[in-house]
């Protein structure tokens, strides 16, 4: 069901793109625009895993500086039936963790300092087998083509209320409602599409570790720190954490990429009572 819902967000996503597009009636204009969105985000899909361990100021973790991690992940990648990801390491204190990279071949996982601080054995790996999810889901994939379409809708937006003419339907007041309400329609059908995908990890990552109580309990720990000490990072690169890492509560509460914890929590006490 969560598969159907996601795929339902992107057509709706892609209509929106198109009723942009036909609402300035330029073809030209959707050309550029959807050629540009494309350019960026497929070099930012290409790249993303350089690129985001910039962000979280990573680095490549060896294998003699945390052998327990290696082999945590060794052990759990291949229940999940995939090639081992890179691993890497952030220095930031707040506990938290991410994958990134183009598809399973080229991924790479990254837990910060503060995970490993505040994890127990199980919660780490409850943790990981949820990165692993997102990895095995190809979430990177669906996260970049939503990136894509969205920026599409932004740029066309602006695009056709500055070039498009007065003779757009609506005119100068409709164009304007346009160029305001069309990037905030993209950015909440893209939000949507996060949080199927996190309920989604946490659900096969469940399956992965084996530990759906310990990855719940993980994520309330990981929820209470990150209110306590936010992370200082591009709000771009945020909704790849498994919890948000950014300071709560005004608009950034409205426009939360990620769902409540309180309602993954409760997905996956539900999960470990069934059995996994």
């Amino acid at each position: 069901m969560n598969y159907v819902k996601t795929f339902g967000l992107m057509a709706l996503l892609t209509a929106l793109f198109m009723a942009v597009a036909g609402w300035f009636g330029g073809r030209s204009a959707m050309y550029i625009a959807l050629a540009f969105a494309a350019l960026f985000n497929v070099g930012s899909y290409w790249f993303s895993d350089r690129v985001v361990l910039r962000m979280y100021r990573a680095r490549p973790l060896e294998r003699q500086e945390a052998p327990g991690l290696y082999d945590m992940v060794d052990d759990l990648r291949r229940r999940a039936g995939l090639p081992m990801p890179a691993i890497a390491i952030s220095a930031s204190p707040q506990p938290n963790a991410f994958a990134t990279g183009r598809d399973p071949a080229h991924a790479a996982v990254c837990v910060t300092q503060g995970m490993l601080r505040v994890a127990d054995k199980d919660e780490l790996a409850g943790v990981i087998g949820h990165e692993l999810a997102h990895i095995k889901n190809r979430d990177m994939l669906i996260g970049t083509v939503a990136a894509t379409l969205a920026a599409a809708v932004v740029m066309l937006s602006r695009f056709g209320f500055w070039f498009g003419g007065s003779d757009n339907r609506g005119g100068a007041i409709g164009g304007l409602m346009m160029l305001i309400l069309a990037p905030i329609a993209a950015m909440l059908i893209q939000m949507a599409i996060s949080r199927a995908g996190e309920y989604r990890a946490d659900r096969v990552g469940a399956e992965i570790s084996g530990q759906p109580r310990a990855l719940a309990s993980a994520l309330k720990k990981l929820e209470a720190e990150a209110r306590r000490r936010p992370m200082e990072l591009n709000p771009s690169a945020a909704h790849l954490a498994i919890v948000n890492p950014l300071k709560a509560g005004g608009l950034s509460g409205l426009f939360r990429t990620h769902p409540p914890t309180e309602e993954r929590v409760r997905r996956l006490e539900d999960i470990g009572q069934r059995g996994v």
